[in-house]
């Protein structure tokens, strides 16, 4: 019962509190969206120079978007459940990449496995109906787009992972390695960090689809995901 209300809270506020965001002055949002993608890039950084990381390293080359939590929190969003904030980057050809798009996580059954109260995240979109889900201004993982864990360690061979998963996860806790369970999450679009980022109002397709709009300061983080993921 807790659970379920602990889920529909979520559902019921999360709306709320996007667009409460709208009331924020525009510097402030876009102060938090810039960090947001510097975050983004020290988190790729990171995950890349992890030799736990082989497997993600692999799967990245395949990937058809990316999305980074550079802090996924227990305890930090709605009665006790878990949530965060990060960017979405969709691949354009090879070496192509568009974005970022703002998007917050949360839900209440979040299971960070490696251990820790915060988890850095990174979601690999293998397919086009993960891409698809990003486009909408919210969707929930495992039933809009299915999700697994990602197979972690030295060693571990990328045709282990669950390759029938629209999105494959990985994380990292202070220095421990897991996966974070996100099946239930709700993905939502943060409108007012997109707005703030980009000078005007636009959509998740505006960015990521049509690359309609652009920010040179998203510049290193776009470049280090290409780097990552760039086919050799």
């Amino acid at each position: 019962m807790k659970r379920h209300l602990c889920t529909f809270v979520i559902l019921a506020v999360l709306p709320a509190l996007l667009a409460a965001g709208t009331a924020v002055p525009a510097a402030e949002n876009k102060a938090e969206a810039q960090k947001l993608v510097d975050d983004a890039r020290y988190t790729v950084q990171s995950f890349m120079a992890d030799p736990n990381m082989g497997t993600m390293r692999d799967l990245m080359k395949n990937a058809k978007g990316v999305f980074i939590i550079p802090q996924l929190l227990r305890g930090a969003f709605i009665i006790g459940a878990s949530g965060g904030s990060g960017v979405y980057l969709q691949r354009h050809g090879d070496d192509k990449w568009a974005g970022p798009a703002f998007y917050t996580v949360g839900g209440a059954s979040i299971g960070l496995q490696a251990g820790g109260e915060a988890s850095e995240v990174v979601l690999l979109i293998m397919t086009e109906r993960g891409n698809a889900a990003f486009q909408s201004n919210n969707f929930k993982l495992g039933a809009d787009a299915g999700i697994a864990v990602g197979p972690l360690g030295a060693g571990v061979s990328a045709q282990t992972a669950n390759l029938s998963a629209d999105i494959l996860s990985f994380a990292r806790s202070k220095g421990l390695y897991g996966g974070v369970s996100l099946q239930g999450a709700v993905v939502a679009s943060r409108d007012s960090l997109d707005r703030a980022y980009y000078g005007k109002a636009v959509k998740p397709p505006d960015i990521l689809v049509r690359a309609s709009v652009t920010n040179p300061q998203a510049s290193g983080l776009i470049n280090e995901v290409a780097k990552a993921a760039r086919k050799r």
